[in-house]
């Protein structure tokens, strides 16, 4: 009656639907449901649009992307009739008042749609009830990596999408325009990785309480850039490694010299190794250039071992040509050059050290007793063996300055080798 209709005019707790609502009958229809509840799974198109990759972090294991997200279904409850067949294009308002795909990022760490200045959400909806949901979102993803061949390796990272309630019974999610879906930016560039290609691909997600689900992959490959950890990891331990072989150039007499430089050389090996260390994630496996850095930690350290093995020798030597001169004079008499050898310092005048004189006999007593013990136990054969050894010994003892030149030689040949086998190895 009028007096109803009047009264319901006046009711001021009823809020009037908007007009657009009225031409999509909103409020005639359940959206609780999924358009077809009960019959064949309605399809989901989706294309992708990446407009950035923001970051990659190694240390955490995943990247952020932004991207935008579209969502294409038919729900005929949103069909509308227009004399010239014109879609309607709404903001983010109508989306709660409506059914949209419940679409999730598997793997996701943190996402978010951006809201400046208002939510960055577009619903277009045509005639016949097609919809285009669209979304602006930057999402962090967990991206499993291989860091064994780092830092010359490739990573393979993955954007999964996938429906959270609706497994493919009753919603089937499927790119849209094929492997056309997908499209990035052209200017989309990283500090660190070259992008080697982007791709889209679909399979299914068993869960074992809930059943199978439709799941789409947003792939792409990134190639690290090489050149950074060239400046700063391979050539600092390049230039450590050649500037320990300066010691093979050095006096072997000058021994606070060779000492202090392969002391130096060490700790620099060992700094750059815990400055790459520390920008990793803490893996159970070695990576490239763990490998890299040990060796060339192995170099520096082999330097001052041949040092140490030249300095024992030289050491050795000297004091053998003081015995010789003591039996000949009595007292032992050590020049600058031979003190050099003990106390590791240079004399300007020469330094006596008076030591206990050997007596000729009691050497012969020695010699005599120790020919006597060899005669009763060695054969014949244990007899060459000790000769040979000792004249090896004897031959390295006058000769153990040539310890350094063939460490000359040998350190930058088998390191060159090395470099060789290592790059062809990895790249």
């Amino acid at each position: 009656s009028k007096r109803e209709i009047k009264m319901r005019k006046l009711d001021s707790t009823k809020v009037r639907p908007l007009k657009s609502e009225q031409l999509l009958r909103i409020e005639d229809h359940d959206f609780a449901l999924r358009p077809g509840f009960g019959g064949s799974p309605i399809p989901v198109g989706i294309d992708v649009q990446v407009e950035s990759i923001d970051s990659i972090s190694e240390v955490d294991m995943d990247f952020t992307m932004t991207l935008y997200l579209r969502h294409y279904w038919k729900d005929e409850r949103l069909s509308f009739r227009s004399n010239k067949n014109k879609s309607m294009t709404f903001d983010g308002r109508l989306i709660k008042k409506i059914w949209v795909p419940d679409v999730f990022f598997v793997h996701s760490k943190r996402s978010f749609i951006h809201d400046t200045t208002v939510e960055n959400i577009m619903l277009r909806v045509y005639p016949d009830g097609n919809v285009l949901f669209s979304l602006r979102i930057t999402v962090s993803a967990m991206c499993f990596m291989d860091f064994s061949r780092f830092p010359l390796d490739t990573q393979n990272c993955s954007l999964e999408l996938e429906s959270y309630a609706y497994n493919e019974d009753d919603l089937m999610l499927y790119w849209k325009h094929g492997n056309k879906s997908l499209t990035t930016d052209e200017q989309i560039s990283l500090s660190q990785f070259f992008i080697e290609e982007f791709s889209a691909s679909s399979g299914l997600a068993f869960y074992s309480s809930t059943g199978w689900y439709n799941r789409l992959f947003i792939n792409f490959a990134l190639r690290r850039h090489i050149f950074f950890f060239v400046l700063q990891s391979y050539f600092p331990a390049m230039l450590m490694v050649m500037l320990s072989w300066v010691s093979f150039w050095i006096d072997r007499r000058a021994v606070p010299a060779r000492v202090s430089l392969g002391i130096t050389t060490v700790l620099t090996m060992s700094t750059i190794m815990t400055g790459v260390s520390a920008s990793m994630p803490q893996v159970s496996y070695i990576k490239a250039v763990d490998v890299y850095l040990w060796i060339s930690f192995l170099f520096v350290f082999l330097s001052v071992i041949e040092y140490a093995a030249v300095n024992y020798l030289t050491t050795i030597e000297e004091r053998k040509q003081l015995k010789k001169k003591g039996k000949a004079s009595g007292m032992y008499s050590i020049d600058a050059v031979q003190a050099m050898a003990f106390d590791g310092c240079f004399h300007d005048t020469d330094v006596d050290m008076d030591l206990t004189p050997l007596s000729d006999r009691s050497e012969e007593n020695e010699t005599q007793e120790r020919a006597a013990s060899v005669s009763n136990v060695d054969t014949p054969r244990i007899k060459r063996k000790r000769s040979l050894k000792g004249n090896v010994g004897r031959i390295i003892l006058q000769h153990n300055h040539v310890i350094d030149t063939y460490s000359r030689i040998i350190f930058p040949s088998v390191y060159i080798v090395f470099n060789f086998f290592y790059w062809g190895l990895y790249i």
